[in-house]
């Protein structure tokens, strides 16, 4: 007996499945290795040139090699967020196979020798939480798309909550994944600014034993200026991004049509407001069912 086709084998998008559709990949995955090597090599770097020298200088406890080991525990938990927003659905409502027939009519006020024209309305209102919501029909997809769901060009794909498609990820953001890139952009600028840290502190130590000044420290160390360098540039955008997506889940909004109040946006950002709001998101809501399976 054939068994009945699954959604994902007849799918018209442009995504990639993996391991009977458990695992959902954009058409630009590649860019996923991009990212792991910008992640990867830096703290590989980063282990060898100064961690390694950096053991000498904690030598009670074997503190030392905990600086080694926060940084490949800590990096292999960012490298899982990324796999983990990367091959999930983001939240790809399916297509219909025709367009919803109730929402068909025919203009009967045509002359008698031309047959009636189709007419189909491109935007309705609908009441959601007592409210009047007007929501749009995609061509592509042939269906009415939910309040804040989007039609992603690169995915071929309407997706519920619709934030943006990632080219570092190679994937949509979305209503089910949004949380773990959320949790991967936030560890990422940790990451950042805990190999600044350390690689800050052992130009220090280098400055108290043979190198006075900060120059010969970094001459001694050119695996140290690189990494600074490195992570101060990172910072900026994986640390604005990681600003602008707490603003945004503070206040109920994705990036596709947010509005910025500048003055809630350094409240919330620096002086931690809607934490509740923040803490709900990323721990007490489970991702939404999964339609492409």
């Amino acid at each position: 007996m054939a068994q009945p086709q699954r959604v994902y084998e007849a799918w018209k998008g442009s995504n990639r499945f993996f391991f009977g559709g458990r695992l959902i990949f954009g058409p630009d995955a590649k860019s996923l290795l991009v990212s792991v090597a910008l992640i990867a090599v830096p703290v590989a770097v980063f282990c060898v040139f100064v961690a390694r020298h950096l053991r000498h200088h904690f030598p009670a406890y074997n503190a030392g090699y905990a600086i080694l080991a926060i940084a490949i525990v800590f990096t292999i938990y960012v490298l899982l967020l990324l796999f983990i927003t990367a091959s999930q659905d983001p939240g790809i409502i399916p297509r219909a196979s025709h367009p919803p027939e109730e929402d068909f009519h025919y203009d009967n006020l045509s002359l008698a020798d031309t047959p009636g024209r189709l007419q189909f309305p491109r935007i309705k209102e609908v009441v959601v939480n007592g409210m009047p919501v007007k929501i749009k029909y995609c061509e592509t997809c042939m269906i009415f798309r939910p309040p804040r769901c989007s039609h992603c060009s690169i995915c071929n794909n309407c997706v519920e909550r619709f934030d943006h498609h990632c080219p570092w990820v190679g994937q949509c953001i979305g209503k089910r994944n949004y949380r773990y890139f959320f949790l991967f952009v936030s560890s990422s600028s940790l990451l950042c600014i805990y190999i600044f840290a350390m690689s800050a502190l052992y130009i220090k130590f280098l400055m108290d034993e043979d190198y006075p000044t900060v120059w010969k420290a970094l001459k001694h160390s050119p695996a140290s200026l690189a990494l600074l360098i490195y992570c101060f540039i990172c910072l900026w955008f994986v640390g604005g991004l990681t600003g602008f997506h707490t603003y945004l889940i503070s206040t109920n909004q994705v990036g596709l049509s947010c509005e910025i109040d500048p003055y809630l946006f350094l409240l919330v950002v620096f002086f931690s407001a809607h934490l509740i709001r923040i803490f709900c998101f990323l721990c007490c809501f489970l991702p939404r069912q999964l339609y492409v399976v």
